[in-house]
């Protein structure tokens, strides 16, 4: 049973690391939630905010003359009041910021798709803005505290150097402040926002995919019946960690076969996965319960898509923003060009790479483990399907469709990909030919349809003489 036409293979050094992918994970998830960072800066100010003022008590008679002139020098209700109005001045910033940022989020979800959450809620920028903000105002409280007046027989004291901590970063955060203004406004231009997607879609094919050895397609072995593995949980599979199933397969003495891809939706107790005695005869039940019961450690799932591995999660993000300008609420098809454009460069970027499977041999270069991914038809399909379905009756959206197919075709004509590109195009004529729109629309779009044709013979070289097609512009 053969598996693609060929196998994409990493060299493995025998070194195993169970559980790498669940730090990855954790990792990622914590880098998508906006409170992480915003705690960590409340424990610092605390800590500061003890700290700094029992320095200040153990140097306060050692500071040099020339350093206290840039330092607080009012008395003990001064440095009250500067650190009150810090605090409650602090407090309203954080609510306005905190705000705006839950508008911003629910201007993504609606205008744009639900599935960018994530790359909006991951913003560094905004996460930080959060922090400076919460840690100044946990600050300046704590700071506060500290503060002692002549009264009942105690000495006055004023933490000179942690007011004028309290000051600085209060200055850092009104700068703060205006910087966010800026860059919220930058980040909800869906410039920005697709800018953003092809980013980390990029990111994922490069670590999903890479550029790997091509080696001919491995037979697994012959005979036998398989056994299949059911999932350990529902929800989408998120990521696979490949040394760690070639491990189980190893202990097991079993090839495994892992059918559902990246980004899959699966269920509890459904087939994910078929397993092999090594030898080719029946898997005994021992090692299958003992594959079964492990495969939670190496087929993750969660209920949310993340771009960690799914090399197809970046183009269903596109798709969903331009599907979304073309609803009628919306009636936005610039828009879904631009999305359309972006999604054919990543199209072109994923036929540079290897598609086959994911395969793991061991030290003998035996096959262990085999990760089915998606082929380029399928991402094709993905890219380009709904939103010809939803803009067949503007040729403005046909036009950046069939362009998408050109670029994709002039590519795919040397990689052997030219099959699902014709369906495609045949497609997209049928619905030209089908539509209400004009002529003159037909004639144009017809024009760049006869290109795809061309580029498709191209065999991935210029055409001579550049025929005669004309376009209209």
């Amino acid at each position: 049973m053969m598996v693609g036409a060929a196998e994409r293979w990493r060299p493995r050094d025998g070194i195993f690391m169970p559980g790498w992918l669940t730090w990855e994970r954790v990792a990622d998830e914590t880098r998508t939630r906006l409170w992480p960072l915003p705690m960590v800066a409340l424990v610092s100010a605390i800590a500061l905010g003890i700290g700094l003022p029992r320095l200040d008590a153990a140097i306060e008679d050692d500071l040099p003359v020339a350093l206290n002139d840039y330092l607080f020098g009012g008395g003990a209700g001064a440095a009250r009041t500067v650190l009150n109005a810090i605090a409650t001045s602090l407090i309203t910033v954080t609510s306005l910021t905190f705000s705006l940022t839950v508008l911003t989020l629910q201007l993504a979800s609606s205008q744009y798709s639900p599935r960018l959450l994530r790359t909006f809620a991951r913003d560094r920028f905004v996460q930080g803005t959060l922090a400076l903000f919460v840690g100044s105002f946990v600050y300046a409280l704590t700071v506060l505290r500290t503060v002692r007046t002549a009264e009942g027989g105690r000495d006055t004291f004023v933490p000179q150097l942690s007011v004028t901590v309290a000051f600085a970063l209060t200055l850092a955060s009104v700068l703060s402040l205006v910087l966010f203004l800026a860059h919220l406004a930058r980040e909800i231009r869906i410039e920005t926002v697709l800018r953003n997607v092809h980013r980390d879609a990029s990111g994922s094919i490069g670590r999903a995919l890479g550029e790997c050895e091509i080696m001919p397609a491995g037979a697994l072995p012959p005979g036998g019946k398989p056994r299949n593995l059911l999932a350990p949980s529902s929800g989408f599979v998120v990521g696979v960690d490949l040394e760690a199933l070639c491990e189980v397969a190893l202990e097991a003495d079993a090839v495994v076969l892992v059918d559902r891809r990246v980004g899959d939706a699966v269920v509890q107790g459904t087939p994910v996965a078929r397993a092999w005695s090594i030898s080719g005869g029946p898997l005994s039940e021992d090692r299958l319960a003992g594959l079964q019961e492990r495969l939670g450690q190496v087929l993750h799932t969660g209920f949310e898509r993340t771009s960690r591995q799914d090399v197809a999660f970046g183009l269903r993000q596109l798709t969903d923003v331009a599907t979304r300008a073309l609803s009628p609420g919306i009636n936005d098809p610039t828009t879904a060009t631009h999305a359309l454009n972006h999604s054919a460069a990543l199209l072109c970027d994923l036929l540079q790479r290897d598609l086959g499977a994911d395969v793991v041999r061991d030290k003998t270069g035996r096959v262990r483990a085999v990760v089915q991914q998606r082929s380029f038809a399928e991402l094709l399909d993905l890219a380009v399907s709904q939103p010809r379905i939803y803009g067949a009756d503007d040729p403005f959206v046909m036009r950046a469709l069939l362009e998408l197919l050109e670029a994709v075709a002039w590519v795919a004509a040397g990689r052997g990909q030219t099959a699902a590109v014709e369906g495609q195009l045949a497609r997209a004529r049928r619905v030209v030919e089908e539509g209400s729109l004009d002529d003159g629309d037909r004639e144009d779009l017809a024009s760049i349809a006869r290109a795809v044709d061309d580029a498709l013979h191209s065999g991935g070289t210029a055409s001579e003489g550049g025929g005669d097609i004309e376009r209209t512009p």
